[in-house]
């Protein structure tokens, strides 16, 4: 029975997406939904009320290998982040080595103390931390300068630092054995507005796509902070939305 969930699951797992943007959920609560996207790669997405953009759906990721599991972004809350813990160590069969934020903002860390209080470890940048101790944020743990490669299961992935743009401290992480990239706040979905600008670095922001083309050119897969995955052609839009003259 086992052997069939897991099948059912990677089955769903070679289409990430269908051409009319409509997709199936693994899992939805009022809280939480979960997408496949890749083998092994699964896109969370829970909810933030904001003032400005009403209830924002909010994108992390997880990588799945060899039960093992890499958490990218919190969901927005504790009681969609343990909703998230439950379904990866229930219906994934893995444990989750480590949770990764890729900047400060509370769409990025706002569970964090649900990690923090099932014993799960937490990384992220010298500089998102700085910035998450001054908002006065739930920390992460540990801290890397620009880079650092995280080892699930037998897949590698790689966070690193490109540049700024909807943050000075955002940050983006390739899964190379599927050539999914997850853009989060710095990529935009296909036909998003430009969103929060509150801490962006606006002329940062052309170039910092530009880094991430170079560093990552295998790119297939994109998942944005906001909205359905897409193509290399997300990098492409995000890019002129932040390159036209206002």
């Amino acid at each position: 029975m086992l052997y069939l969930h897991r099948l059912l699951l990677f089955s769903f797992c070679w289409i990430p997406f269908s051409s009319s943007g409509e997709e199936s959920p693994l899992y939805r609560s009022e809280a939480l939904e979960i997408y496949p996207v890749s083998e092994g790669v699964y896109r969370h997405v829970s909810f933030l009320q904001t003032k400005e953009f009403g209830k924002v759906p909010c994108n992390g990721l997880v990588v799945v290998d060899g039960g093992e599991a890499l958490i990218l972004d919190t969901p927005t809350d504790d009681t969609a982040s343990l909703e998230l813990i439950d379904f990866v160590e229930r219906n994934l069969n893995a444990q989750i080595r480590k949770v990764v934020p890729t900047h400060f903002h509370v769409d990025c860390l706002g569970g964090l103390t649900a990690f923090h209080e099932r014993s799960i470890p937490s990384t992220a940048s010298k500089m998102t931390i700085g910035l998450a101790r001054l908002s006065g944020k739930e920390l992460p743990q540990e801290a890397f300068e620009e880079k650092t490669c995280v080892e699930v299961g037998a897949v590698e992935v790689i966070v690193a630092f490109a540049g700024a743009g909807h943050t000075k401290d955002n940050v983006v992480a390739f899964v190379p054995l599927r050539n999914v990239l997850f853009g989060g706040c710095l990529v935009k979905s296909m036909d998003a507005a430009k969103g929060n600008l509150a801490d962006a670095d606006l002329e940062a922001w052309p170039k910092s796509i530009d880094t991430v083309r170079r560093m990552f050119p295998d790119v297939e897969v994109v998942v944005p902070g906001h909205g359905l995955p897409g193509g290399a052609e997300l990098l492409e839009y995000t890019k002129t939305l932040f390159t036209e003259v206002e």
